[in-house]
């Protein structure tokens, strides 16, 4: 697949607490930053998220009494999964882990998510209430970006439906596997299963060959 000026590479949460020793470690997650800086070297445009929370963000069982990670609650949204406290604002654990800091330099914009106390985010492009932009899409349509890839943490959350929402806003999607890491293998399954639901393209980094 080779890649065009109208491509833009989405690097996705390449946070510390996302990585071996985080607070919400993926399994293998510090293994892909390597390839993720080699990637962002074929694309003109690089764009970066970031989680970005507050002590009191309501995803966090800290937060609830008696509560325990990875299970749900109700909230003015829907249902939230409760998730370990992580990236909080202004700690190691929310930097860009030290491995992909060549693609972080490269990336015209850092979008951050998830500040909102009140709602949690997973996608580059909305909060969890469905209706917060980011300010992404915008970003993506001032710079004549048509198609978005993706790479990063974690394959079946934040890079699910960033994905998704980017064929929502009527960009194409394309994840590069290898360069993701998920955190179960069944959410990992139901990933891959709305990516082809939705159109989503899923390839390898070395189907990539770069745009003359």
């Amino acid at each position: 697949m080779e890649t065009a000026a109208t491509d833009a590479l989405l690097v996705i949460d390449a946070q510390n607490d996302f990585c071996e020793g985080g607070a919400l470690a993926v399994q293998g997650g510090a293994g892909i930053m390597p390839l993720i800086n080699r990637l962002a070297e074929r694309f003109d445009t690089v764009i970066a998220t970031q989680d970005w929370h507050t002590p009191d963000q309501i995803s966090f069982p800290s937060n609830h009494d008696g509560a325990t990670p990875f299970t749900e609650i109700e909230v003015a949204y829907g249902r939230q999964m409760l998730w370990p406290d992580h990236c909080l604002q202004g700690t190691l654990g929310a930097d860009f882990h030290p491995d992909v800091l060549p693609a972080v330099t490269k990336a015209l914009a850092v979008v951050r998510k998830g500040y909102n106390p009140a709602v949690d985010s997973y996608s580059g492009f909305y909060e969890n209430d469905r209706r917060t932009a980011t300010g992404l899409a915008g970003l993506l349509r001032d710079r004549g970006v048509k198609r978005v890839f993706l790479c990063g943490l974690a394959y079946d959350y934040c890079v699910r439906f960033t994905a998704e929402d980017a064929v929502r806003e009527g960009f194409e999607a394309v994840v590069i596997e290898d360069a993701c890491r998920a955190i179960a293998e069944e959410t990992a399954a139901a990933a891959k299963a709305g990516f082809a639901a939705l159109g989503v393209v899923e390839i390898a980094a070395t189907d990539l060959t770069p745009h003359s």
